[in-house]
């Protein structure tokens, strides 16, 4: 029987797709990966992305409630070219964790249950696309198998009523936890708090619950005295699966200050870089190089392998949204997230931004291993070290 290898069948998917990793050749070791598309990529970028596993720890499925619509409740509404989108983004994983809240934690704890029950609906439904990551051996099978991985977390803990709940989620499927979002809850203090409290007596015992039934710790949009405690509090490595370096963009609250990040690498865990405008950088023009700049940051100050991605969009990004739904979304914020005219960095807020940001990190001199590392493999262990109970 003839070997086939895992790039001669991308290379037939996406002959059959009409695009090509190969042709036209623009020069010797560059490529056009789409059709119409202008950007060319190495082959050493080509290769590292094809070859390694990609999580990107803040990965929506789609942002667009047109698209949303158009999908339906179990995305069978799904179009060939939709789906191949996803397969040709070279993303293995999609940590897919949203904001769900309430006015009240058992309206939370609804709400959430939906949520969950949303993703359990559609990858039941679509097993030939998606399948639900659940362990440290789902993220090595997920990698060349042709379908997408989706992680489900939340950006909000406060559909926890008590330390059961958290067990009840896990054995949902819940994986990732957030333990605030912007606001206070009975956990701890969100980034944009006007009172920067610690966590709670109650907090610690999420916090302890989640370390027991193997569930991750994220405090992204934490405040920084509960992103602080939960570094000291969390016996299992603590996640901030998206945010940025705020000594590149000084008083951003959803910035991780450099006393943070070492808290975190101290724990064992990762911090997934953002694209987002307005948390890489105050200034204009923004471009991929304000964004690089946080990878090296990090980099130099605890190590590449606490480094990873954790994008903060879909496949498409916030400008491509419907206006009045893209105008309804920064409304939302307060003015302390500083949005601009753009939410977006261009050079990464499509498709192949993968490829883009793999190239970018050639062009700052990361070996091969630190990419690998930075596109998944980092978070791939530090996962497998949290879900190991």
């Amino acid at each position: 029987m003839t070997d086939i290898t895992r790039r001669d069948l991308i290379r037939g998917a996406l002959g059959a797709a009409g695009l090509s990793i190969s042709a036209p050749f623009v020069s010797l070791g560059r490529h056009r990966l789409f059709a119409g598309g202008a950007q060319e990529y190495s082959t050493r970028c080509v290769d590292l992305v094809r070859e390694s596993l990609v999580i990107d720890m803040l990965g929506l499925t789609t942002l667009s409630g047109e698209r949303r619509a158009r999908w339906g409740p179990d995305f069978s509404g799904m179009t060939e070219e939709d789906v191949e989108e996803f397969r040709t983004s070279e993303i293995d994983v999609f940590h897919i964790a949203r904001g769900v809240g309430g006015r009240t934690s058992d309206e939370a704890h609804q709400n959430v249950l939906g949520f969950v029950a949303s993703f359990n609906s559609i990858v039941a439904n679509r097993p030939d696309v998606f399948v639900r990551i659940d362990s440290v051996e789902d993220l090595s099978r997920v990698h060349g198998s042709g379908r997408v991985g989706i992680l489900i977390g939340l950006q909000d803990s406060s559909h926890f009523r008590s330390p059961a709940d958290v067990g009840s989620f896990h054995a949902l499927g819940q994986r990732v936890s957030q333990l605030t979002y912007n606001s206070r809850n009975m956990i701890g203090n969100g980034s944009t708090e006007r009172v920067d409290g610690g966590i709670s007596d109650f907090g610690v015992a999420i916090v302890e619950a989640m370390n027991e039934v193997g569930m991750a710790v994220d405090v992204s949009h934490s405040g920084d005295r509960t992103t602080l405690d939960a570094c000291e509090v969390s016996r299992a490595p603590v996640l901030y699966t998206h945010s940025n370096a705020r000594s590149l963009n000084p008083g951003h609250p959803r910035c991780k200050t450099d006393d943070a990040i070492r808290r975190m690498a101290a724990t064992g865990g990762v911090m997934g870089i953002t694209g987002v405008r307005n948390f890489v950088t105050d200034r204009e023009p923004t471009t991929i190089e304000h964004y690089l700049d946080h990878f090296d940051h990090v980099r130099d100050l605890v190590g590449v392998e606490h480094l990873g991605i954790g994008s903060d969009i879909d496949l498409h990004g916030y400008d491509d949204m419907p206006a009045e739904e893209y105008e309804r979304l920064k409304s939302g914020y307060k003015g302390s997230y500083a949005f601009r005219d753009k939410i977006d960095i261009d050079e990464i807020s499509h498709p192949r931004r993968m490829f883009d940001v793999t190239e970018g990190l050639i062009r700052r001199g990361y070996s091969d291993d630190h990419i690998r590392g930075i596109l998944g493999g980092n978070f791939q262990r530090v996962l497998g070290e949290i879900w190991a109970v």
